[in-house]
């Protein structure tokens, strides 16, 4: 059997109707590109029928993307059919994908059909849209819970009416890996010369399991989302599919052509573009995948990151492991984190500073760079440091932010306008510091109850091709951010200054 797996990206789709998650045109297209660059073998670019919006979606994104197939989603009705057909008409590879329940409990409740009327009513979709284009997709909606000889008898004569990849759906994240892996393997021996493909949803928190174990079982098409975003609690996820393929490609005996370097960048421009970021123990794209805080493993990731990773930072497309500080660290983290803020210290000072940092993190959960830099002493001082801020901000009033910044022990400020309170402060920092930075990411989390909670910010930012990161904490959001920026900021220059060790020995 061909190891190599068909990557179906429905983020644009499928992904989209997530609550929040909705898209314009133009975002569809940017993401698009970036879904192409990625590597992804087919693109579903959204569902015709559903709005004008949508019409105008897929018609951007099909005349925009040459290099891979272009997919639209259609019922089983002919204004559907139509409408995915008049979309599709400017892509180089259109695929129409066609959809119909077959479980007894949507036919009686939902489309109130017999089997016999769904049978047809099938068939003579997939006709009138192979008469359209050229590579037509059916799925049998709520296939898990089919019986599985009307399921065969559906699929097969979809496929005999010119349908060449059939879809099984876990449409409500009911299935368990073992019975999905049954009824797939079943299913390509029973309908021989179809692409048998897989689309799962997590409602069970298995949508990634019930994928690998279908693949195992001979599907040679998973349709999936980036961020595993989608209906209720989500799809199955790209990263995680294609790392597991990766990782465990000899045991799993299968493969993608998805370049996974560039997951982690596609992850925060979904992110960027919904505002949604996933939860920080995503595997794979979560902010903690590669971050570590006990101190045994920490020492372990510096010595040798697989006694930890089963993966690099650097095969996602993440720029670094990241060691968080806390009560459970160890020296040789703090030590790490101090050279990456250009601070050397002898093996005695980063003793007592670890027991500092112990202490601190007892009483407020996480050490960040200031408090880091704070317990080393004034000796040690921040090449750059917040002075102070003010921001502005109301429905009736542009966002503007004045940022006081000292580098290097002189003293400047800007002012900006921008979006928001935030943006606008951190397009004065630029301005302050002469730097024109690319912001990767920013997160916010509350890391304390209440209305007056603590807020964490993290940041990643980008200059002159380098990435770096940093953390801040504040009761002001605003203040949290620009401690955050100005610490990547910092850590960047200090990378940037600091002697390799080939030097040092020297």
């Amino acid at each position: 059997m061909n190891p190599r797996i068909t990557i179906f990206d429905t983020t644009l789709r499928d992904g989209e109707q997530s609550p929040g998650c909705s898209m314009t045109p133009a975002e569809k297209v940017r993401l698009a590109r970036q879904i192409e660059r990625l590597g992804a073998d087919i693109i579903e670019a959204g569902f015709p029928i559903a709005s004008a919006g949508e019409v105008d979606s897929v018609r951007a994104v099909a005349e925009e993307i040459r290099g891979v197939k272009i997919a639209a989603l259609a019922r089983a009705k002919e204004p559907d059919i139509l409408a995915a057909g008049k979309a599709l008409r400017g892509a180089a590879h259109p695929v129409l994908h066609m959809f119909l329940a077959t479980s007894g409990i949507h036919l009686k409740w939902k489309l109130k059909l017999t089997p016999e009327e769904a049978l047809k009513q099938a068939v003579e979709g997939i006709k009138l849209a192979k008469s359209l284009v050229s590579e037509v997709e059916f799925s049998a909606e709520d296939a898990t819970r089919t019986d599985y000889g009307y399921l065969r008898e559906v699929l097969q004569a979809t496929f005999e009416a010119g349908a060449t990849t059939l879809n099984v759906p876990d449409t409500v994240g009911y299935s368990l890996p073992h019975e999905y892996a049954e009824l797939i393997g079943r299913l390509v021996r029973d309908v021989p010369g179809a692409v048998i493909s897989v689309h799962c949803h997590n409602d069970l928190g298995v949508a990634v399991a019930n994928s690998l174990a279908a693949v195992q079982a001979g599907a040679r098409q998973v349709e999936c989302t980036i961020n595993g975003i989608g209906e209720r609690a989500g799809n199955a996820s790209l990263e995680e599919i294609v790392m597991a393929l990766k990782v465990r490609g000899s045991t799993i005996g299968a493969e993608t052509g998805v370049k996974s370097e560039l997951l982690a960048p596609t992850s925060a421009m979904l992110s960027g573009v919904t505002g949604i970021w996933p939860q920080p123990n995503k595997a794979v794209v979560g902010r903690n995948a590669f971050a570590h805080e006990a101190g045994i493993h920490q020492h372990g990731i510096l010595a040798n990151p697989l006694t930890y990773e089963i993966m690099t930072p650097a095969s996602v497309g993440v720029k670094e492991t990241l060691l968080v500080l806390g009560k459970h660290s160890g020296k040789h983290a703090v030590e790490s984190r101090l050279r990456a803020l250009g601070v050397r210290l002898s093996p005695e000072e980063v003793e007592a500073v670890t027991a500092r940092v112990k202490q601190l993190a007892d009483a407020q959960k996480y050490v960040y760079d200031d408090d880091l830099l704070n317990l080393v002493g004034s000796s040690q001082a921040r090449s750059i440091r917040l002075v102070r801020f003010q921001a502005f901000s109301g429905s009736q009033v542009l966002p503007t932010a004045t940022v006081e910044v000292e580098v290097d022990g002189e003293t400047r400020s800007a002012s900006a306008v921008g979006n928001g309170p935030v943006d606008a402060a951190l397009k004065a920092a630029d301005a302050a510091l002469g730097l024109d930075l690319e912001l990767l990411e920013l997160t916010t989390r509350a890391v304390t109850g209440g209305k007056d909670a603590m807020a964490e910010v993290l940041v990643r930012v980008r200059h002159d091709g380098a990435e770096s990161s940093g953390q801040g904490a504040s009761t002001d959001t605003i203040e949290a951010a620009l401690k955050a920026y100005l610490s990547a900021v910092a850590t960047a220059r200090a990378a940037h200054e600091q002697p390799s060790l080939a030097e040092e020995s020297a």
